[in-house]
């Protein structure tokens, strides 16, 4: 027998007692308190002494999976908050040097530094929101049970929610599948005697991500990540010290000039920094610098993947706060450094192509393990989501078998394969990421998250503003709405300046072709 949860529940003291309070609610640890369900189990569980959904508790639900994974070869609820904040810091860090120098060159550094972190402190508070969620429920495995779950238990919300979560991933994945080729197009010129070589680097880059995504678990992937973050690391501080040292940055012109193959005039004169935008900057231009800091935070599609192989998910705060404050740190002064010694004339991105071409290449070689390792990461979590399905009740799952690592290696070959044929077959790959940004994020970033918190709120017997009138009600509730309102905001609005990016590349004439051979190297 199934509870009903659509129906307030009476007893609002009771229910706000077992809501997290105090500093665990931000923090996390053993004290935290695990506030109701607000749908029966995704994944029913036989748990002796049940008679229903609702009488169970999250904490017999954990201990059941530790429980019926305790003798097995390979054990997924094995990562601690250390591990987990590797690899949310690996996902991140790498886009410090990808994204923000250029923001801020059009944004110009008060507006940027100051994205940056508001930016930050509302992915932080969403995540929050989602931790709280999955230790009420903590069957779940991926963001697409919480889709269903967070819509009233209704079967297209899966299936919405799984085909943005796979897109998405697949994005992500033929993204590093490019910028692998970019790499190795940069390493070895334009003029080398390799055969349609940006087709040929990205197919070597492609096997050698799928052979690097064969590990199972999380906890493998964390040693990687951890060694990926700080190759990245050296390589962020590298480009930062080398903006300082170099004497001009790259395509510097001391007088005015005109580009020889189309007349255009070329940028000139020392670098340009600015406090606020530029006179001039388009609406367009401005959004775009925006939500490109945005989506540089936006990471919670992979949160709960991370925290379903926690073997403490009360401690998954830790994780995300050392996470936030290196990010803010990082992004902020990487950013800020590299945009005061390049300028906004001069400004690329990624920001190695502001270098020389000798500081460039070694500072973009500490990338390489990160590149690989990130689409490595999203790979991962798209393969566990379809392989759980497989073999949601089999001892494939658990053992070392042959059907079980041969279907492993092929739902992740798939997924590379695809990966590699999207990044090729559309030849404005970069800004139909972008859109596909524009789409999914504003309901993984943002709309999920308000919604996730109202309905917790109406199974712990208040809605804010009706019933629960503290001030951390009032405060939440109103945040909440603005929060759904800002994902509105990016599904309307950052849609449209995706969609007039890829106009804007059509007018201009800078669209490529599809599995285009020329290099593609900074």
């Amino acid at each position: 027998m199934k509870a009903d949860y659509s129906n307030e529940l009476p007893n609002f003291e009771a229910h706000e007692a077992a809501r997290p309070q105090g500093w665990s609610a931000w923090f996390g640890g053993p004290n935290v308190k695990i506030g109701p369900r607000i749908a029966p189990q995704i994944i029913p569980l036989d748990i002796e002494g049940r008679d229903s959904d609702s009488n169970v508790s999250s904490d017999a639900i954990l201990n059941k999976q530790l429980e019926e994974e305790a003798n097995c070869a390979i054990q997924y609820r094995t990562c601690s908050w250390q591990k987990t904040a590797a690899l949310l810091f690996s996902e991140y860090i790498c886009l410090a040097i990808m994204s923000f120098p250029w923001s801020y060159s059009v944004l110009g550094l008060v507006p940027g530094l100051i994205l940056t972190v508001v930016q930050a402190l509302i992915v932080l508070y969403t995540s929050i929101v989602l931790w709280e969620f999955c230790l009420r429920h903590p069957e779940v495995r991926d963001v697409c049970d919480i889709g269903q779950m967070l819509f009233w238990d209704q079967k297209w919300a899966w299936y919405f929610t799984a085909f943005m979560f796979i897109l998405n991933n697949t994005f992500i994945q033929g993204l590093h599948v490019l910028v692998g080729a970019k790499y190795l197009n940069t390493m070895v010129g334009p003029n080398s005697s390799v055969s349609c070589q940006t087709v040929s680097f990205g197919a070597i880059i492609t096997v050698i991500c799928w052979l690097s995504s064969l590990p199972r678990t999380f906890s493998m992937l964390s040693k990687l990540g951890t060694a990926s973050a700080a190759f990245t690391f050296i390589s962020v501080i590298l480009a930062t010290i080398f903006a300082g040292i170099q004497s001009h940055p790259a395509g510097f012109l001391a007088e005015p000039a005109t580009d020889p193959d189309t007349g255009k005039a070329l940028p000139f004169g020392n670098p340009i920094v600015t406090a606020v935008p530029v006179l001039g900057t388009t609406f367009v231009a401005g959004l775009g610098a925006f939500l490109n800091i945005s989506y540089t935070f936006i990471g919670q599609i992979t949160l709960p993947s991370f925290i379903a192989e926690m073997r403490e998910p009360r401690d998954f705060p830790k994780a995300l706060w050392a996470c936030t404050i290196l990010e803010i740190l990082v992004f902020s002064i990487v950013g800020a450094v590299i945009y005061a010694f390049v300028g906004n004339q001069y400004m690329t991105s990624p920001a190695f192509g502001s270098l020389i071409p000798l500081y460039k290449k070694i500072a973009f070689s500490f990338m390489i393990p990160t590149i690989i390792f990130l689409g490595v990461l999203y790979a991962s979590v798209s393969s566990r989501f379809i392989f759980f399905r497989i073999f949601q009740h089999s001892r494939h799952r658990n053992e070392h078998t042959v059907v079980g690592w041969v279907t492993w290696a092929l739902i992740l070959l798939c997924t590379w394969v695809l990966a590699f044929i999207i990044a090729n077959s559309i030849p404005f790959f970069n800004s139909l990421l972008s859109l596909m940004s524009s789409l999914f994020d504003s309901f993984f970033g943002f709309i999920f998250w308000g919604v996730a918190y109202f309905r917790m709120r109406k199974a712990d017997g208040s809605v804010a503003f009706l019933k629960d009138r503290t001030f951390r009600g009032w405060i939440e509730g109103i945040l909440n709405i603005i929060i759904i309102l800002t994902g509105v905001f990016f599904l309307s609005a950052g849609t449209y300046v995706s969609v007039q990016g890829i106009l804007d590349e059509y007018t201009l004439g800078t669209v490529g072709t599809a599995w285009g051979c020329a290099s593609n190297g900074i």
